[in-house]
């Protein structure tokens, strides 16, 4: 077997090219990274250059964390089996991972991804309330299996997408700056009672179609709709419309959970106390790399898909090396107090984000919340045209100077920063400086094209205007 690490980079993307599908694509698909080792918030290529990671929302705690490796290895090295046999790692870290959550999210089905545990919330589900009808979010995205990308318009209203099936109502995401409803007219409680009110719409549809709803499916914050936080109070009203239609609510933590937002382990607490949905799916930061996710749900709910008498099982879920990995994971957050950094890097960045706002006329918004930040890129700050060429551009640029940096969103124009939880503060100033000084770059370049131009037209201009021959002032002749 040949070694990868002794492949050239355009051998590495010619055996890509021969043997992997071509719907797989690569970051900066115009000059790859071939990314060879990763530390921390690094990731090193295969000449040794050392890239900042702001897109890593997957390595949680840090590629490559000592402990999480040690608890793999270790674990590795004894035993790796899958559920059917008894074994303490998965109890002992079940019991750790509900005690995180409001008292009835007491049940755990372990599973590989974030697109397994949410398939199978829909089937938890559609088996509790006995009705079929998914209300989802516009933009979202919620997994690569066939019924997730049923409820994902990210993929469905997109190139290959077959559009919605007749089961699926969509949404439009509580965007308080470019959505259906903005700041710019209501304040944030009215924005929270105007979109919920179209879930409300929603259910009655679904009720008077089919019976009820099954389950309400959405992000706590949604990621791909470009970093959206939803206006307080809005989780809370939302819950309540899709409960009387006779539905459950489900919070998609897989991108924002495990204390991404500082201030709470769970975005969805974020919306308040008693806002508590019946289904929670995580994901991407649960094994900091190594493929374990889960679905939290209550007894009841869990005690009705069981009695169906369908066995349900999972040869890798909650394996002896994967839990390992998932606790190693928690050990971490909380003796390094990272939901805490999450919260002053956060607030850094944030304000720092906010004083570039004040200086380039492109930035129109910063939002999110701990180490969820979006920056929404415009061409016109009363219109908020989405500038999406120039967020590719910014991306670009800094991949050049080794900064990882995304861009999302329905327009592709918000800057995305989801960078493992130990981002430290002169990553933070990296970022800043780097982003500070395209930004400049840009708008002095736009400058010079604009006097170019105005020059240009002042000539073309004058070259029409009377012409006034000073040879002598008794013999002034106009030419036109």
């Amino acid at each position: 077997m040949a070694d990868t690490q002794k492949l050239r980079k355009q051998e590495t993307l010619a055996l890509r090219k021969k043997h992997i599908g071509p719907s797989c694509k690569l970051f900066f698909k115009g000059d790859p990274l071939k990314i060879v080792r990763a530390s921390g918030c690094y990731m090193y290529d295969e000449e040794g250059r050392r890239y900042l990671d702001c897109i890593n929302n997957v390595c949680h705690v840090g590629h490559c964390h000592p402990h999480v490796v040690s608890a793999a290895m270790q674990q590795m090295a004894v035993l790796n089996t899958n559920c059917r046999f008894l074994h303490d790692n998965l109890v002992l870290y079940a019991e750790r991972l509900t005690s995180l959550f409001p008292d009835k999210l007491s049940v755990c089905y372990f599973v590989n991804s974030g697109s397994e545990a949410n398939d199978l919330a829909i089937r938890l589900a559609r088996t509790h309330t006995g009705h079929r009808d998914v209300i989802t979010l516009d933009h979202a995205y919620h997994g690569h299996v066939t019924s997730l990308i049923d409820i994902s318009p990210y993929k469905f209203n997109h190139p290959g997408g077959e559009g919605k099936p007749d089961w699926v109502h969509v949404a439009p995401v509580a965007d308080i700056y470019r959505g259906k409803y903005t700041d710019k007219n209501y304040t944030l409680e009215e924005l929270a009672t105007k979109y919920a009110d179209e879930v409300r719409m929603l259910c009655e549809e679904a009720t008077e179609r089919s019976g009820g709803v099954s389950i309400f499916f959405a992000e706590s914050m949604q990621s791909c709709g470009g970093q959206i936080v939803f206006p307080p109070g809005y989780l809370r009203q939302v819950y309540k419309h899709v409960h009387a239609a006779g539905g459950v609510c489900l919070a998609d933590e897989v991108q924002v959970g495990f204390g991404r937002v500082g201030s709470h382990m769970w975005a969805f607490q974020t919306q308040g106390e008693d806002v508590v949905p019946d289904i929670v799916t995580l994901g991407k930061p649960m094994g900091n790399g190594h493929p374990v996710s889960a679905v939290i749900t209550t007894r009841e709910i869990a005690e009705n898909f069981g009695a169906t008498g369908m066995e349900y099982f999972n040869t890798f879920g909650g394996n002896p090396v994967s839990a390992a990995v998932a606790n190693a994971v928690l050990d971490v957050i909380e003796n390094e107090k990272l939901m805490e950094h999450a919260v002053m890097m956060g607030s850094y960045l944030k304000k720092e984000f906010n004083r570039l706002k004040e200086k380039h006329m492109m930035i129109g918004d910063v939002r999110g919340q701990g180490m969820f930040l979006g920056i929404d890129l415009v061409k016109d700050r009363e219109t908020r045209e989405p500038a999406t060429a120039e967020a590719a551009f910014i991306n670009k640029r800094l991949k050049e100077q080794y900064v990882l940096l995304s861009a999302d969103g329905p327009y592709r124009n918000v800057l995305k920063f989801k960078s493992p939880l130990v981002f430290s503060m002169d990553d933070a100033k990296e970022l800043v400086d780097k982003l500070d000084k395209l930004m400049t770059e840009m708008e002095m370049a736009e400058k010079t094209v604009l006097d170019k131009a105005s020059v240009n037209e002042s000539v073309s201009i004058s070259s029409q205007q009377p012409q006034i021959n000073r040879k002598s002032p008794s013999e002034i002749q106009v030419k036109v």
